[in-house]
């Protein structure tokens, strides 16, 4: 986020999240955003980690991007858990990664919590633009897959302009299997 001068203020938006069988994602806002902010501006890299790194899919592809750490054992809302730091191997102009832990569960391997930030901070003579640390909590849902259900956010970041604290609070929500079966049958003429 990018700080201006005044009040800091609030945005809502609603999106539906759509995976295919192939596990393409797809999205589409549903009604129209809310923006009010005096403070700040959120920019291209928010959005992204919005999508991207708060909900943490941490997928096998993405894998190859980090090095991990044990760290110990942990329970969760009654789940033992692995607690793991995790550190990008390398930032590359233009990427964004999760700097941080995850708690991965000790009986399917299924993360179910991650704290951290995305990263890196953005900052040059011109533009600053600081991310807030965050926790991502995940339940089981659906089949007994674990899903993100929020991520909150209570920090204060060190603008040049002076400290500003920033609340933040994502819900998931609605989660559904969609699916189709499809059979195509030729007949000779």
């Amino acid at each position: 986020m990018s700080a201006k001068g005044g009040v800091a203020g609030q945005y809502r938006e609603t999106r539906e999240v759509i995976f295919s069988p192939a596990g393409e994602r797809t999205e589409r806002a549903v009604g129209k955003p809310y923006e009010h902010f005096d403070r700040l501006r959120m920019t291209p890299e928010d959005f992204r980690d919005l999508r991207e790194i708060q909900p943490l899919m941490l997928t096998l592809e993405r894998l190859k991007f980090y090095t991990t750490r044990y760290r110990g054992e942990e329970t969760i809302n009654g789940v033992a858990c692995w607690v793991l730091d995790v550190q990008p191997r390398q930032l590359l102009d233009g990427q964004r990664l999760f700097e941080g832990l995850i708690w991965i569960a000790q009986e399917d391997f299924s993360v179910v919590q991650s704290e951290g930030r995305a990263v890196p901070q953005i900052m040059s003579t011109k533009e600053e633009n600081l991310f807030v640390r965050f926790r991502t909590i995940r339940k089981r849902v659906k089949e007994g897959y674990w899903f993100p259900v929020l991520t909150v956010a209570d920090d204060t970041l060190p603008f040049r302009t002076g400290p500003l604290r920033l609340r933040m609070r994502v819900e998931y929500l609605g989660y559904q299997k969609f699916g189709s079966e499809t059979v195509i049958k030729f007949e000779e003429n």
